[in-house]
């Protein structure tokens, strides 16, 4: 029994960091109990363990009268004389003495409330311990290492007392096996009837802010601090940061030289994609922050509903929706305003073209407004060949006044006719009457008369 005393003691003393003069009175206090509810029932026990060698004794309590009345409680004068060794005094009335029995009688229900007893009140000491040790650490960091795993949760071992990583705290691509070493975030610390649990987190958003403080420096001093952060656990984390001193970059203090510092967060968050952009106070230049590269068009903002509502390219808008909109969920979170993202209407460069060129067409043939000649080829009468057969009551009933209706119609007349008349072939010239050719005699032909040369001209003498 000594030796399994002294193992007790020095077991809670050096794994549990419970003190050996706690452990004692804890340990005499339960045999107390146990002892005073089976066959001692109603008498008063003491029981006395020695620290350093283990020894255990019990005994009975008895007060010494000269009539006995309560034999649970009492003892006659005579009997307690002989309870104390012959050196020591003899009892006088009312004096306590000491009736030593041996622990053994207590029997086996009682030793087995005896443990029962030891073990809820150590529970109660690694209550208590647990909370004075890690109830200021709640919402910090911590590293300890994974032990094993219970219906789903991660057991881990912070020094001398252990966490829980439920599933629920733990991103898909958080995958842990035996003996890793693990950062997680203390999340809370639960008091449950087996005493307290520490619960840990690695999707909260608090963990990664403490692991950006831990790597940038600047955000530690406050130089740097992050304003705003929206995370997918598994998939992608925006954190928005700004700068107090205008001379540092907030962003490129976060991400570090050739991006060490964000790297070894996304190492840490098992590859996960962490995205660092400078913070602005106005939503919608936060909002194309956000989305660089892509370009935010058309962009209107609803402030009473706190409603972004924009356009995007075409081959942009997967882009910034994202896998099953995560995309958009976290840049609507990281901003803190609704978003209504809209694929821009792709225009026909070519027929836009055409229809301009039909318009400036139209109104230079029959010399109208462009107004007017916009609304005659949007109606379809693009050219004047859509006029054919077209009277001026069908242009009346294509929403066109009837003064309008008359006078296109005239004047798509007078162009057609004057075209007829440019175009019409000239009246063909009546070749002379063909006379016979005995008749006809060749006309004489005259000599050239002569060329007189020209007349000499005079010099003047010198």
């Amino acid at each position: 029994m000594n030796n399994e005393i002294l193992t007790i003691l020095d077991y809670m003393e050096r794994e549990k960091n419970i003190s050996r003069a706690v452990m004692v009175e804890t340990i005499k206090s339960n045999i107390e109990r146990a002892a005073e509810k089976s066959i001692n029932a109603g008498q008063k026990i003491e029981v006395t363990i020695d620290p350093k060698s283990g020894k255990l004794s019990a005994a009975t309590l008895l007060t010494v009268v000269d009539s006995v009345s309560d034999p649970a409680r009492e003892i006659h004068v005579t009997q307690a004389a002989r309870l104390v060794k012959p050196t020591d005094p003899v009892p006088r009335l009312g004096e306590i003495v000491r009736k030593d029995f041996n622990l053994a009688e207590l029997g086996r229900i009682a030793a087995q409330a005896t443990k029962q007893g030891i073990m809820q009140s150590v529970r109660q000491f690694e209550k208590e311990h647990i909370l004075d040790e890690f109830k200021g650490q709640v919402g910090d960091i911590v590293v300890g290492v994974v032990r094993r795993r219970e219906r789903g949760d991660i057991i881990v071992e912070l020094g001398k007392a252990e966490a829980t990583l439920p599933l629920r705290e733990r991103s898909m691509r958080d995958d842990f096996g035996v003996g890793d070493r693990i950062r997680c975030l203390l999340l809370n610390i639960e008091n449950k009837s087996g005493g307290p649990e520490i619960i840990l987190s690695r999707v909260n958003t608090n963990f990664i802010k403490r692991m950006l403080e831990l790597e940038a420096s600047e955000i530690g001093d406050g130089t740097v601090f992050i304003a705003a952060l929206a995370r997918e656990p598994g998939y992608r984390t925006k954190i928005a940061v700004d700068s107090r001193d205008p001379k540092v970059d907030p962003v490129g203090a976060c991400v570090g030289t050739r991006g060490v510092r964000v790297r070894n967060i996304v190492k840490e968050l098992n590859d996960e994609k962490v995205d660092i952009l400078r913070w602005f106070p106005d939503p919608v230049q936060m909002l194309m922050e956000a989305i660089k590269p892509v370009k935010a068009l058309n962009i209107h903002k609803d402030d009473n509903e706190k409603r972004i509502t924009f356009d995007v390219a075409e081959n942009d808008l997967r882009v910034v929706v994202g896998n099953k909109g995560m995309n958009a969920k976290l840049t609507s979170r990281l901003i803190g305003w609704r978003l209504d993202i809209r694929k821009e209407e792709r225009r026909n460069t070519t027929f836009i073209v055409k229809t301009q060129r039909a318009i400036s067409t139209l109104s230079g043939v029959l010399g109208v407004s462009s107004e007017l000649a916009t609304r005659l080829v949007q109606k379809g009468f693009s050219d004047l060949a859509a006029f054919e057969g077209i009277t001026a009551e069908d242009v009346i009933e294509e929403g066109f006044e009837p003064a309008e209706a008359a006078r296109v119609i005239d004047l798509v007349t007078a162009v057609r006719a004057q075209r007829e008349s440019a175009n019409k072939p000239a009246a063909p010239v009546e070749a002379p009457a063909e006379t016979p050719a005995a008749e006809v005699a060749p006309a004489p032909v005259e000599p050239p008369a002569p060329v007189e040369p020209p007349a000499p001209v005079e010099t003047p003498a010198a």
